[in-house]
């Protein structure tokens, strides 16, 4: 038996260096996918897996990686986009540059797309793969934290759910072994989230590590949903 394959995007840092390595530890062989190749060599070797680059916001440049990537390693069981990037603290919708707002979106939402479009295809139909995709609470359209501010961010988060809804409809909600479902970690101690936030890396990936692991009975467990330490939220 082959031993399984898991792709983790901004796996060179942060919560997606935290996923990767618990990953690694349980059996899986870990590619991880990040932009800076120092950093991702540097990474790849403490956590003993694979490499490859691409600067997410390059469009062009993602989708032939992933095809590459595709190619090279074969079909993978789990696949966690954990790569994103924050808006800057003044982009309010009417104050936000559209250069500012491509950049966001490339990155957060984009290139999202095209790792799942590229590369969950084959997972769907082997019927065993389970894609993850950090979301933020700052993205959800209801609940706490949505007044407002960091739009591209916001928007680009909320995109990334109402992808994750989707693309679990069109593929049965978990019937055919396909999971598909978004996570916040919340506020996290990583570049993005700063050295003074209130949770650990580790404590952020936690719920990614889960579902990209858990066992799932179809017709019984749920998926296609937006999870915050283990419990579903409202989108």
């Amino acid at each position: 038996m082959s031993t399984p394959l898991a792709i983790v995007t901004g796996g060179s840092r942060g919560l997606g260096f935290v996923v990767a390595k618990e990953l690694a530890k349980l059996g899986n062989r870990v590619l991880i996918v990040s932009k800076d190749p120092e950093r991702a060599a540097a990474s790849a070797a403490e956590i003993g897996c694979e490499f490859e680059t691409v600067d997410f916001q390059d469009l062009d440049a993602t989708q032939i990686k992933f095809e590459e990537i595709a190619k090279k390693y074969g079909v993978p069981k789990i696949l966690v986009l954990a790569h994103g990037v924050m808006s800057e603290k003044m982009s309010k919708t009417l104050r936000t540059t559209t250069q500012e707002w491509r950049r966001v979106m490339a990155i957060n939402l984009d290139s999202v797309f095209i790792a799942v479009n590229t590369i969950a295809p084959a997972m769907a139909e082997a019927r065993d793969g389970r894609v993850i995709i950090f979301s933020a609470c700052l993205g959800r359209m209801s609940g706490p934290g949505n007044t407002g501010g960091l739009a591209p961010y916001r928007i680009s988060k909320a995109g990334v759910n109402a992808l994750v809804r989707n693309l679990a409809h069109e593929t049965v909600n978990g019937n055919r072994g396909f999971l598909v479902d978004a996570t916040c970690p919340n506020h996290s101690r990583t570049d993005m989230g700063g050295a003074d936030a209130p949770r650990s890396a580790e404590e952020g990936a936690a719920t990614a590590i889960w579902l990209a692991t858990r066992n799932f009975e179809a017709g019984k467990d749920q998926t296609g949903l937006f999870w915050e330490d283990g419990n579903v939220i409202p989108w």
